[in-house]
């Protein structure tokens, strides 16, 4: 493994309770799948979940660490080859616009969740693949990297200038 080059899953729960999602990464399953397409590191934000994964990845020689916190999780998601994050937006739009590819797992607990239409219209639109706990390893196992396209954010400035004129702002 010494000369192999190193690529890490980074899995986000934000400052939720998503025990659902880290435990269906923490899976032999779905580690054996990130296994079987190339990667090599497993690192899970686990927020304010009581579930702890397993270090240990079954036969597999998939590197496992889990943290519950950190101030920011943007260098994490920069070092990523995958992000397997929830469905807040700011997660999503984060990791689209360091145009890291990403799996959304939309949590199916939640009541009246607009988390999952987001999901999915950016799922539908290709930019990010969508899945929910229990068909994460199925997700992981069809995803094909060459389906995605990249995410343009849109340029609100003309938003901008539509709000400050009839504010009676002066438009420039």
């Amino acid at each position: 493994m010494g000369s192999r080059e190193r690529r890490m899953v980074f899995v986000t729960v934000g400052t939720t309770c998503f025990d659902a999602l880290v435990k269906a990464v923490d899976s032999d399953e779905v580690k054996e799948a990130l296994l079987h397409k190339g990667y090599t590191d497993l690192l899970i934000q686990m927020g304010r979940g009581t579930y702890t994964p397993s270090k240990v990845s079954g036969n597999s020689t998939l590197q496992v660490d889990y943290f519950s916190f950190s101030p920011s999780i943007a260098c994490y998601i920069k070092k990523a080859s995958l992000v397997i994050s929830h469905a807040g937006s700011g997660s999503i739009f984060e990791t689209l616009r360091l145009r890291k590819p990403l799996i959304v797992v939309v949590n199916e607990d939640l009541m009246d969740n607009h988390q999952s239409e987001l999901a999915e219209e950016l799922a539908d639109r290709k930019h990010l693949f969508c899945a929910c706990p229990q068909t994460l390893q199925e997700t992981v196992e069809a995803m094909d990297m060459n389906n995605l396209l990249p995410y343009m954010p849109g340029d609100a400035k003309q938003v901008v200038t539509l709000i400050n004129k009839f504010l009676g702002f002066q438009v420039d």
